[in-house]
Parts: structure tokens; C-alpha cells; sequence
């Protein structure tokens, strides 16, 4: 008999399929943890009643002594609990960012490839994303958290909490492996969740992470709603000659930025930094005759005859 937790996180898989154009093959990430493991389960289960193949896809990162072994017990538990395949993928960890984030940068390399792919993430790891949005300053798309479809990554446990997809775990009989490094607090989201989340849940009287993520649901549903604004003004202030900065002055500065960081961004303009954005807006809601705004990528964005323009500057 099916326990409530592992009906709980099949619910929820069923409940994303049902939003998604699904390929045939359903692939999933799997680390060995409790939450992909889960996801594993209810996956194939959902999957297979309706006519789909599931493949486990597990990277081996190679940061850890018997990371390889690791990877094949992962492997192993997923085919155990219903995937048709199960494949190890070997990743390089290097470049820049910490260690953190040049893990998750490699991991979704190694992922890629594929119509859709499920990772195991949960309402508690949305909370930590939003927290981490809220200290940098990031602005609401970063405080908006993940994306449950963001393709080709699928997210369907948003809402289901980490402690559940443990249960299930137990329900099910398996033992999930236990990442050494999500006890180590030198990383930023460890300490979010060991230390940060249970103070705020003890201070505020509980339902923080639950709280978290539904205010980034809201945020997601906005930002969307003013995206779809904004692409309107940017096809009437679009040009090969740059924008019409006349058509930009009228419009409020949430859809004013939103159609310059689309701009610059399909302009070639990398590491776009809110204070970058800020100082091309200045270019319209601001506009006194001042000189162009150096952007990263020796680019230069300015203001000629009523329009932006970007234009590319030869290095000294």
C-alpha cells in the first residue's frame, strides 16, 4: 500500500505532466539523495501509466574520494525504483564563481540535451533561493525562485517539502545517500538552510519556507505579466537603428528596464549588472545630453537623434 508521502510527491509529478507538452522519454537527475530518488519513483510510476519511457541521468561531479562508486549506486536505486535506464555522466568542475556555482554550472551541462528534464528540487530549496535572491539585491526576477518549467528543466516538487520526499524515501525502503557537502557550512546555501531558515522559522512561528515560496510564485506571475507588456513596447521602439527612446519615455520604469535588459541582452551585452541597466535607462527618463554607458564586452550603448544605439569599441 502507497504511503501518503510517496503519494504526495507522485501528485505532484502528475500534476506538472498534466501542464507540459511531455517528450516520450522522461528524463530525471539523479544525485542519490532523497528528493531526486523520489522524484525517481513517482516519475517512472506516473510516467509508465502514461506510455512514457523514464531514463535517470546521475552526474559525477568527481569533487569527492568514491564519487564514481556514488554514482553507480545512484544509478542503481533509480533503476530499482521503476527508471527503464539509468546513465552516469562524468563532469569536469572548473571556472569561475566558487565552488558552488562552478558544481551547478557543470551539472546542467552534463544535463543538457534533452526535451525535458526533472530535477528534484523542493519548496525548501525554493525558500533558499529567494533568500539568496533577497541578500543580493538581485531584483524580483531572482527573489521569483525557479521556475517549475523553465525548458528544458522541470521542476515539479516546488510545493512539496524536503521533509516529505525523506518520508517517501522511507516509505519506500530505500536509503538515501547523504551529500557530505550539505554539511558544510562554507557554502552560502548550507548555511541558509542549517542555520538562517530555522531562525526565521522559530521567530516567526513556523510556515517561513511555505511563505517564501508562494510570495516567489507571485513575483513569477507578475514579472511574467509585465514581460508580455513589455515585449509589446519593444516591438513598437525596436529598430535596426536601436530603440526609439521617445516611445520608451512614456512608459513606467518596471516595463522602461524590462525592454532595455532585453535589448542589451540580444545585443550580445554580458554580465548585465542592475547599475548597467540603470545607468542605460538614464539614457531616457534622464536624457540631458550626457555621453554614452560603457557595458561589459567593450560595448557602448548612447543616445543619437532620438534613438539608443549600441556599438562596439575597440580595445586599448
Amino acid at each position: 500500500m502507497t504511503g501518503p508521502a510517496v503519494a504526495a510527491v507522485r501528485r505532484a509529478v502528475r500534476a506538472f505532466l498534466a501542464t507540459v507538452a511531455a517528450p516520450p522519454e522522461l528524463c530525471v537527475a539523479v544525485s542519490g539523495g532523497a528528493d531526486s530518488l523520489a522524484l525517481a519513483e513517482a516519475t517512472a510510476y506516473v510516467g509508465h501509466r502514461a506510455g512514457h519511457r523514464v531514463r535517470a541521468l546521475v552526474v559525477d561531479h568527481g569533487l569527492q574520494e568514491g564519487s564514481a562508486k556514488i554514482a553507480c549506486d545512484a544509478a542503481a536505486a533509480a533503476k530499482s525504483l521503476g527508471a527503464d535506464e539509468a546513465e552516469v555522466r562524468r563532469t569536469d568542475v572548473t571556472g569561475p564563481g566558487g565552488p558552488e556555482a562552478a558544481a551547478r554550472k557543470a551539472r546542467y551541462r552534463a544535463l543538457a540535451g534533452h526535451d525535458l528534464v526533472l530535477l528534484g528540487h523542493t519548496l525548501d530549496d525554493q525558500a533558499e533561493t529567494v533568500l539568496l535572491g533577497l541578500g543580493r539585491g538581485s531584483g524580483p526576477r531572482s527573489v521569483a525562485g525557479m521556475r517549475p518549467h523553465d525548458p528544458p528543466w522541470g521542476r515539479p516538487l516546488l510545493a512539496v517539502p524536503r521533509a516529505t520526499t525523506r518520508q517517501a524515501c522511507a516509505e519506500l525502503g530505500v536509503e538515501p545517500w547523504e551529500d557530505p557537502h550539505n554539511a558544510e557550512p562554507r557554502f552560502t546555501r548550507v548555511r541558509l538552510r542549517a542555520e538562517v531558515l530555522p531562525l526565521l522559522e522559530d521567530v516567526l512561528n513556523g510556515g517561513v519556507a511555505a511563505a517564501l515560496a508562494r510570495t516567489a510564485a507571485q513575483l513569477r506571475e507578475d514579472s511574467e505579466a509585465l514581460d508580455t507588456m513589455a515585449d509589446v513596447i519593444f516591438t513598437r521602439a525596436g529598430g535596426p537603428e536601436g530603440l526609439d527612446a521617445g516611445v520608451l519615455t512614456a512608459e513606467p520604469a518596471a516595463l522602461r528596464r524590462r525592454v532595455l535588459r532585453r535589448w542589451l541582452l540580444q545585443s550580445g551585452v554580458r554580465e548585465l549588472t542592475d547599475a548597467h541597466l540603470r545607468a542605460v535607462d538614464d539614457l531616457v527618463a534622464r536624457w540631458r545630453g550626457q555621453g554614452g554607458v560603457w557595458l561589459p564586452g567593450n560595448l557602448e550603448a548612447s543616445r543619437r537623434h532620438g534613438r539608443l544605439c549600441l556599438t562596439s569599441q575597440p580595445t586599448t
